[in-house]
């Protein structure tokens, strides 16, 4: 399978109904729920973008 026709993975940053911050991982045309109950923005897209390279690794 070449690197074309992988899905493509992206995070997305959300702001939840308690004002605090989740992220939610894309995967082609599933989509994942929303992880974690961060403080910040920051703390949220770090750690979405921790668990789409940890994603990546394993492919």
């Amino acid at each position: 399978m070449s690197n074309d026709s992988k899905p493509a993975t992206q995070v997305t940053i959300e702001k939840l109904r308690n004002g605090r911050w989740a992220f939610v991982l894309k995967r082609g045309s599933v989509v994942y729920p929303a992880h974690g109950q961060f403080a910040s923005q920051i703390e949220a897209i770090s750690a979405g973008q921790a668990a789409l390279k940890a994603l990546e690794a394993k492919r």
